[in-house]
């Protein structure tokens, strides 16, 4: 596995197209400043020195040795042996709603995009749990399999959207029963789910479901997103509306997310603009019976970034050979014969 221990030294690659272009601009202002004295051609032979190509290949020989120096300082490691690690910790399964009723505007800027910071923000926080994500609307699917690395699961949080699930509606009772069978089997009366949703639930129990979930040890928490009075929902630059013409009104369900939270012993929080409640519910899971979780991770890694260092040192010791003009005394012993013998003598 590659990783890098500075990756912040990365962002400095960008800076080679820039000098990169500031070469390029130098030539061309040089070669416009020469066509102000004559015709280039003739301007060649009064320089027979110049070497425009040498200039470009200590030019191409110096950018590629930043490049080697920016990836070495950033320090490129490769794991080298791997271990198995226990913590102590929970498995959570985050089930966020991407109906397209989270585009309701009654959160700033919808609820959706307002769910999504909120969950990258405890990501951040999480030290020795597992998460994983999980989407849902008229069907739900598994969008990351539990998991502890939390980098990637903020990335995935990033992407969430109302175009991920093809069938519209909000199926509560399928996203539960989804959540709890993909805990791992380590895991035992540590399992959570959060459930971010508005809980205008059109298809299926979602009690039901939540019940036989407390069976196999799980407690679920419920997060309500919106507000009783609701807010249209504006999808394509466009209100929806419904077979009579009217503009839909989404409707935050308080009631069908409390009883799907006191069926398993969780918690209902409606969510506020300042907080949607997330962070009060981890506090809530940190102090819940933590289990033994598994986890292969690479103890040892090898520096690389010494072999960059060495080829950056052979690209700068070409680059200082080589000369940006043609070497006079060299010219005099015309190495590749280019005169041709006098006919005459």
């Amino acid at each position: 596995m590659l990783r890098f221990a500075h990756p912040d030294y990365l962002y400095l690659l960008a800076a080679i197209p820039l000098l990169a272009a500031v070469y390029v601009y130098a030539a061309r202002s040089r070669r416009r400043r020469l066509e102000r004295f004559g015709n280039p051609q003739t301007l060649a032979g009064l320089m027979p020195e110049a070497s425009p190509a040498r200039v470009r290949g200590k030019v191409v020989l110096f950018l590629a040795a930043v490049g080697l120096l920016t990836v070495a300082l950033a320090r490129p490691q490769l794991g080298s042996r791997l271990r198995e690690v226990e913590r102590e910790g929970v498995e959570i399964m985050i089930a966020v709603d991407v109906s397209n009723s989270m585009l309701a505007r009654d959160f700033e800027p919808n609820r959706l995009e307002r769910t999504k910071y909120a969950v990258e923000q405890v990501l951040e926080g999480l030290e020795e749990d597992k998460v994983g994500i999980i989407v849902f609307a008229g069907d739900a699917y598994v969008q990351l399999p539990i998991t502890s690395d939390y980098l990637t699961a903020r990335n995935f949080v990033a992407q969430l959207s109302p175009d991920m699930v093809s069938r519209q509606g909000t199926a509560l009772g399928s996203a539960i029963s989804l959540a709890a069978s993909s805990f791992t089997s380590e895991s035992e009366n540590s399992r959570v789910v959060i459930l971010i949703t508005d809980g205008e639930n059109h298809e299926d129990n979602p009690v039901a479901a939540a019940e036989h979930a407390a069976s196999q040890g799980v407690k679920i928490y419920t997060i309500g997103i919106g507000t009783p009075e609701g807010a249209p929902i504006e999808f394509g630059g466009d209100f929806i509306r419904d077979e009579q013409g009217d503009i839909v009104v989404s409707k935050l369900d308080e009631k069908t997310l409390q009883e799907i939270a006191l069926a398993t012993g969780g918690a209902y929080v409606r969510a506020g603009n300042q907080s949607i409640g997330l962070q009060e519910i981890i506090a809530r899971i940190n102090e819940t019976e933590k289990a033994q979780l598994a986890e292969m991770v690479f103890e040892e890694y090898d520096e690389q970034y010494q072999y960059l260092l060495a080829a950056v040192l052979v690209l700068l010791l070409a680059e200082s050979i080589i000369l940006s003009r043609r070497n006079r005394l060299l010219a005099r012993y015309d190495i590749f014969n280019r005169r041709q013998p006098d006919s005459t003598r």
